[in-house]
């Protein structure tokens, strides 16, 4: 797998958390993991916001079409190995992650809270992680053109 973090600070535990799972993936071909605009850090909290695009490995398959509605033509298709929607279901079965917060078929989403509490310290802040993985390098069918 071939991983880009030259856009990343490291900042996120539930991040490096997600990396480490989809290393281990073997459909996944190329990972990069960027910071997000959105990240604040207030008194009372921290919202990290990181954003993961990943593409998956292909495979070439033949498909037999009609060309002017009457040629019989043979014609090589790239298709990726697993979609968004597998990918789900494969970081499901991780107990460190687990199944995301939100779904669709272009995005998985995870929002991960925790309570930190500093030593020598009588209040603590409130550590807001949102992450969120994008396929890239897919054509959809909506977008494929003739």
């Amino acid at each position: 797998m071939d991983l880009d973090t030259d856009n990343w600070s490291g900042e996120g535990a539930f991040t490096q958390v997600l990396v480490d799972a989809l290393r281990t993936i073997d459909a996944v071909a190329f990972l990069r993991v960027e910071d997000a605009s959105s990240s604040r850090s207030d008194v009372e909290y921290n919202f990290i916001s990181n954003e993961l695009f990943v593409r998956f490995q292909t495979r070439e398959r033949e498909v037999r079409q009609r060309w002017l509605g009457v040629i019989p033509v043979r014609r090589q298709v790239e298709e990726a190995v697993m979609t968004v929607t597998g990918l789900e279901g494969a970081l499901g079965e991780v107990d460190e992650v687990g199944l995301p917060d939100y779904a669709d078929a272009g995005m998985l989403q995870y929002l991960r809270t925790e309570r930190i509490v500093p030593a020598y310290q009588t209040r603590g802040y409130k550590l807001v992680e949102l992450v969120r993985i994008y396929e890239v390098g897919a054509d959809r069918p909506d977008e494929a053109q003739p």
